[in-house]
């Protein structure tokens, strides 16, 4: 993956790789993820880019924060990117990543040169119902009494269930996604499904002036694949579906992934 900088940021616990005069490309997980979501991306996309992983607060290797609202995220991620002075970055959201990345352009349209959206959800009637081991861990009444003792197995599978095709998750993602405690991980929740219910992701692009890429499993298991189509109402965005792809195109398509990310943040504006 080639040398990778280690530092912090507001709170946030940040990795850089990649030439630092090359184009900015901000990568931000998922709830329940960390910046080692994007490990099997990085060493491809940090050949052409200064690449910037953000562990959000509570998650992997940072701390928790008193507020997990998407609003005061992406307001604490745009302090970050002013304080490491990345200039305009092409802001790459994963699932609720992609709402905090949103958030960071409606908020500062001078941060953001364009916007790709990962398995995002549009809003919550989009989302399916969950994989059992999901379930059990994170929800009422199983979920506070497995969630101290779940193992690294139940997590792979955790993780797994989302996906349509056979991934291997890595030892520092199991150990990262410890690092998020129960209360915070529904609180993050919640926050995540307020700010799609109070104005849907499609809604809150078409009034940004920014082009957008969409990523979308056709195979998704947490979100409905069917629900992609609401972002082509958008203006200036661009939606590809991914054959026999779910939630996490990353492990289950890194080649496509990558070449979609890296077409769409060299096309001219």
């Amino acid at each position: 993956m080639g040398h990778e900088d280690v530092t912090h940021s507001h709170g946030m616990h940040v990795v850089r790789c990649g030439p630092r005069q090359a184009p900015p490309l901000l990568l931000i997980h998922g709830s329940g993820f960390s910046g080692g979501s994007w490990s099997p991306v990085v060493p491809a996309l940090s050949e052409r880019h200064h690449v910037i992983r953000i562990d959000l607060p509570g998650h992997g290797h940072s701390p928790p924060a008193p507020s997990y609202d998407v609003a005061e995220q992406a307001g604490r991620l745009a302090a970050a990117v002013d304080e490491l002075a990345l200039g305009r970055v092409t802001a790459v959201g994963h699932s609720s990543g992609g709402y905090i990345a949103t958030a960071l352009a409606g908020q500062r349209p001078d941060l953001v040169g364009s916007l790709a959206l990962i398995s995002s959800g549009p809003s919550p009637e989009a989302l399916l119902p969950q994989p059992a081991v999901l379930r059990a861990l994170t929800a009422p009444p199983l979920g506070p009494l497995l969630w101290p003792i779940r193992s690294d197995s139940m997590l792979r599978k955790g993780m797994a269930s989302v996906c349509n095709r056979p991934v291997v998750i890595p030892d520092d993602l199991i150990t990262e996604a410890r690092g998020i405690g129960y209360r915070t991980f529904r609180t993050v929740l919640r926050r995540n499904t307020a700010y799609i219910a109070e104005r849907s992701v499609p809604e809150r692009l078409a009034a940004l002036d920014v082009p957008v890429l969409v990523i979308f499993g056709a195979a998704d298991r947490r979100w409905d694949p069917a629900s992609a189509h609401r972002y082509g109402t958008v203006p200036n965005a661009r939606v590809e579906q991914l054959p026999g792809v779910g939630h996490l195109p990353m492990f289950e398509a890194p080649e496509k992934t990558v070449a979609l990310l890296l077409a769409f943040a060299a096309a001219p504006r």
